[in-house]
Formats: C-alpha cells, sequence, structure tokens
C-alpha cells in the first residue's frame, strides 16, 4: 500500500508553499494581530485561487471536491506558514453548506467564500463558544445546540488571546437571522466539525514543523563552550523526540483525512496538536532567553501552537471521541 501523496498533491502543496513562501507571511501576520487585515486579506485571495477552499465544497455547488486530503496538504502549508484568519472556519462552512443540501443557501453564501472574496467564521456545538476573527469575516455562523443555523448580525464581544493572530468573539444571539433546522442541520454540523478538526491538525503539524526547522537551524548557529549547541547531546535528544512526535502525527492525519472516521480524525488532533505543542516547548527551551522576545519570528509559531492544540477540541475531548469511537471493539472474542 503506497501511503503518500501523489505528485499532483505534492504539487499543489509546493504552489502553495510558493505563495505563501513570497508573501513575508510574518509581515502580513503581525499586521493582522494589529487589525490590519488588508495584506492578509490579499495573500487569502491568492490562495483561495489556487482553488484551496474549492476543494471543501461540493461540486454541485461549483467547488472541486470534496478533497479532504488535498485540503488537509493545503492546510499544511497554510501552518507552516504562520498565515492568519478564519481558513478552518471558512473551509467548515463550505462543507456544512454543501451537506446541508439547500441550493438557496449554496448560492448565497459559497460563491464569495470559495473565490476569496468573503472570510467566513462559525461556532458548532462541541467545537468552542467562541467565534475565530468574527471582526473580519463577511459572515458569522452559528449552529445551535437545538439544531439550528444562524447567521449573525454583529461580531460579538471581543475577547483577549494569547496568539494575537487569533481574534476570539463571544457570539452575539440578538438579531441573528435563522438559516436552517432540524435534523439535516444536526448531522451536517457533525461533519463540519470532523473537517475542523481534521484541517486544525493539518495546521498544527505545518507549524510544528516550522518551529522545529527554526529552532534546528538556531543550534547550528549558536555556540556556548566554542560548540555549536546542536551538538550537546541533550539538545539532539530534544529535537529527535520532537521530530519523531510530528513524523508519528504524519500518518494518523492523512489516515483521518483518507476515511474522515470521527475517531481517526480526533486522534489526528490529538497527536498533531500534542506534537506541536511539544515543538513549541523545545524551540523556546533550545532558543533560551530570545524565545520570549515579540521581535523575533519564532514567537508567531510559539504563540499560536497551544490555541491550535485547543481549538475545535482540546486534547481531552479528542481523546473522549477515539475512546467512543473504540467501544464497539470492546467486548469481541479475541
Amino acid at each position: 500500500m503506497r501511503f503518500l501523496p501523489t505528485d499532483e498533491q505534492n504539487d499543489f502543496a509546493r504552489s502553495l508553499r510558493a505563495l505563501f513562501g513570497a508573501a513575508d507571511v510574518p509581515a502580513v501576520a503581525r499586521a493582522w494581530g494589529a487589525g490590519d487585515q488588508g495584506p492578509g486579506r490579499r495573500v487569502w485571495a491568492r490562495a483561495a485561487a489556487t482553488g484551496l477552499f474549492a476543494l471543501a465544497a461540493d461540486e454541485a455547488y461549483d467547488g472541486l471536491g470534496p478533497l479532504p486530503v488535498e485540503l488537509a496538504l493545503g492546510f499544511v502549508e497554510w501552518g507552516r506558514s504562520g498565515m492568519p484568519g478564519p481558513a478552518v472556519e471558512t473551509a467548515a462552512v463550505a462543507v456544512l453548506l454543501s451537506r446541508l443540501g439547500d441550493g438557496a443557501l449554496a448560492k448565497r453564501f459559497l460563491p464569495s467564500l470559495l473565490a476569496g472574496e468573503a472570510l467566513a467564521t462559525l461556532t458548532l456545538p462541541g467545537g468552542g463558544p467562541y467565534a475565530l476573527d468574527a471582526d473580519a469575516a463577511a459572515y458569522r455562523f452559528r449552529v445551535s445546540d437545538a439544531g439550528g443555523l444562524w447567521l449573525a448580525r454583529a461580531p460579538g464581544e471581543a475577547l483577549s488571546s494569547t496568539d494575537p493572530t487569533r481574534r476570539l468573539f463571544r457570539p452575539a444571539v440578538a438579531g441573528d437571522e435563522p438559516l436552517a433546522d432540524g435534523p439535516r442541520v444536526v448531522e451536517a454540523a457533525g461533519v463540519a466539525l470532523d473537517w475542523a478538526r481534521l484541517l486544525t491538525a493539518a495546521q498544527c503539524l505545518g507549524a510544528g514543523e516550522t518551529l522545529l526547522a527554526r529552532t534546528v537551524e538556531y543550534a547550528k548557529q549558536r555556540t556556548q563552550f566554542g560548540t555549536p549547541i546542536g551538538g550537546f547531546q541533550a539538545v539532539k535528544h530534544r529535537l529527535a523526540d520532537t521530530l519523531l512526535a510530528l513524523e508519528f502525527a504524519r500518518p494518523l492525519l492523512w489516515a483521518g483525512a483518507l476515511s474522515l472516521d470521527r475517531g481517526e480524525v480526533a486522534a489526528a488532533k490529538l497527536t498533531a496538536g500534542e506534537a506541536a505543542y511539544a515543538a513549541a516547548m523545545t524551540a523556546l527551551r533550545v532558543h533560551g532567553a530570545i524565545g520570549y522576545t515579540q521581535e523575533l519570528d519564532l514567537s508567531l509559531w510559539l504563540r499560536k501552537a497551544r490555541p491550535l492544540r485547543d481549538a475545535w477540541g482540546t486534547p481531552s475531548q479528542c481523546r473522549a471521541v477515539v475512546l467512543e469511537a473504540r467501544r464497539p471493539l470492546r467486548g469481541r472474542p479475541r
């Protein structure tokens, strides 16, 4: 069994990597965190032009998918670059609207989302109470516990975040526009939640890889007692452990993307999130005091690791999903 991306999939990932590499994403992220969304929106539009968000929507609604493997590859690059914005939420909205099968709703919202002309944010039962970048989103969707799909008219209450590029809002409820309700919304919301976890896991993997790569480069240059610190056994072991954690998460991410099984997606989110957080802790320790400075680009990924680990399912929530998925296997004769 060949459990690797195809040449076409790798070409797509490389094209996104080149796009983000030419865009000076650290400067874009700093501007976004300071409230200037212009540079981020321009890069967002170029990424959307590659078909990135169209991969989440059904062909019946002018999408290219659903193609979760290709989309996961794209979101690894999104996380690797440190690109800000509600990308996971926008893709999850495309999945939600496609799954609903409501042509009128799809026609109303999907064209601008897939083209990168508009951003969307979303809250779902089981996905956390806060909306990401609601001030930047043209569309703010909310699925209630009762199974109602709503469109919020206002961003809601702004909250503080450990990552300034991830602006959190408590959704406003008063004046929301009802869009749909019933079992079909509940079912579509569950699928969208799985996709959101999968794509967040992909972001975690990409962010972890950048943290490791930058830390390895620093360990080669920083000297102590006349020797690069990368030659010390303690540093080697820590970097090796970080690499192993990321490489262990990678096949789980592809397994989740191939199957979209709820338990496998949760396992991918759990392992990739923990690996990215461990990569951040390694980067901080190896860089020492300089790792705490906001002027260092590394801080953009350091401050992102924990919020991404907890977004769309904390480690404890993901473990519970994995255990629940394995429940039918218990008690079977061996």
